[in-house]
């Protein structure tokens, strides 16, 4: 047993101790409150008048509550105690699902929603659940406070939760199991109960705001879809083909026919009142060091660019065009939907070292190439010498998502407590860090080759 699989076994097996900090605490100020209001009066007089009413108040309070704490914690007990019954007698288990919802139609949300069939939910106490994923890693805690009645019925049926999950990266997740808890009002003790939760989900991307530009399909491939607006199909005088009876004789390119002796004619722009499809590409190709793309910094710039693309699809989405988008990996994005799978295609992705930019982007058919920090400058330079003008090229600037005012985090860190988010942290120290001006040096002579080429493009 490895050291990670040890320290797992035991975080694991703590989750079934019941005591909690707020345990000690409780007691602490149980005996504090005891020890005030039993103490033996003082020698003669009291310094006040009030002050035996103050005391009978004091202990009125404090047995209230006190009794308020013990209807918590046997109402805990008990729905803990019929839980267990149901899952030995009926193998009742938590079921969760997830959805995305969109907010405003800029960003998506992912939402966790749990159930638990005929468990009742405890009086002043809580009923909270946990999974944990991929490497064993823990989410955060989410409520089942939720009665589920029957249709048209006042009779409950169980409980759920919805919640929005919060989770580090981009991607698709691996769910390993989960955990369900009873506490009581004042989280005194937590009684755990193992759930045999297992299946995928993923976060997706988000939108960034729209990243417009005029774009044109460069190929149709049927004439199915008829449209009242014409579209282009190919640029005027890309293409050349042979001289034939009925062809325009201004059209004839008198330079070839001089060098080889052939007579060879311009194809005009042509526009076809039919659906074409417009070619997006998206390299996740990464030209660094291998121990790079294991760096937390590059995972952060991973989600960044990942949510970059998928607003750049999402703009092109609300053309006319039916946009298609051509994954630089194999990924099987499973049974989805269609409008899912190229979401599903993008969380999934990832920076890689096999399938280069030029192996990847076919500049006849793609019309919009996103491009990251970690493109070869070599590569790029020799792309866009084939590309035409009316290629669109994104440029993202991962280290955007870095970016942060250096001397104000610092500070902030001075008054405040440290950030818990991995984000935050990588971003405090990414100004002296020395993978800093190596990409930083990079972006500006990616910048520039394509400042000095013809095609069309932007910076995100």
């Amino acid at each position: 047993m490895t050291r990670k699989q040890l320290r797992w076994r035991i975080y694991y097996m703590w989750q079934y101790f019941p005591f909690t900090l707020n345990t000690l605490l409780c007691a602490l100020a149980a005996w504090l409150s005891l020890r005030l209001l039993y103490q033996p009066p003082p020698k003669g007089d009291y310094p006040s008048p009030f002050m035996p009413f103050i005391i009978l108040m004091g202990k009125l309070a404090f047995w209230f509550v006190v009794a308020l704490v013990l209807v918590s914690m046997f109402s805990t007990l008990a729905s803990y105690f019929y839980y267990t019954w149901l899952r030995g007698m009926k193998g009742t288990v938590m079921n969760v699902e997830f959805s995305t919802e969109t907010r405003r139609g800029k960003r998506s949300r992912l939402f966790l929603t749990a159930h638990l069939e005929g468990v009742f939910r405890p009086l002043l106490g809580f009923v909270k659940g946990r999974l944990y994923y991929d490497d064993n890693v823990m989410t955060d805690h989410f409520a089942l406070m939720t009665n589920r009645r029957k249709p048209r019925s006042v009779f409950r049926t169980g409980i759920s939760g919805k919640n929005r999950l919060y989770l580090p990266d981009v991607k698709e997740y691996d769910l390993k199991g989960g955990f369900i808890y009873f506490q009581d009002m004042l989280h005194i003790f937590s009684l755990a109960v193992a759930q045999p939760v297992t299946g995928h989900f993923y976060r997706p991307p988000v939108l960034m705001g729209e990243k417009d530009a005029e774009v044109y399909p460069k190929k149709t491939e049927n004439m199915d879809v008829r449209i009242e607006q014409l579209r282009r199909v190919e640029g005027e005088y890309l293409n050349y083909k042979d001289f034939e009876s009925g062809d325009d004789v201004r059209r004839i390119v008198w330079k070839v026919y001089a060098r080889n002796r052939e007579l060879v004619v311009r194809i005009p722009e042509l526009y076809e009142p039919y659906a074409s499809h417009l070619y997006f590409y998206a390299s996740f190709h990464a030209a660094v060091k291998q121990q790079w793309l294991q760096e937390g910094y590059l995972r952060e710039m991973l989600n960044y660019y990942k949510n970059c693309v998928w607003t750049v699809y999402d703009t092109l989405g609300k053309k006319e065009w039916d946009v298609r988008f051509v994954a630089d990996q194999q990924i099987n994005p499973g049974e989805v939907p269609e409008d899912e799978k190229t979401a599903r295609i993008i969380t999934n992705s990832s920076w890689h070292r096999d399938k280069d930019l030029i192996q990847y982007f076919n500049p006849k058919t793609g019309a919009v190439l996103c491009i990251s920090s970690f493109t070869d400058a070599a590569q790029l330079r020799e792309l866009l010498e084939r590309c035409d003008s009316a290629t669109v090229i994104y440029f993202v600037k991962t280290s955007a998502i870095l970016r942060s005012f250096a001397p104000l985090t610092w500070i902030s860190r001075l008054i405040f407590l440290p950030p818990s988010d991995r984000l935050s942290r990588l971003r405090s120290r990414w100004a002296i860090s020395p993978m800093r001006l190596q990409i930083q040096k990079r972006e500006r002579e990616l910048e520039r080759i394509l400042k000095d080429s013809h095609v069309t493009w932007g910076v995100i």
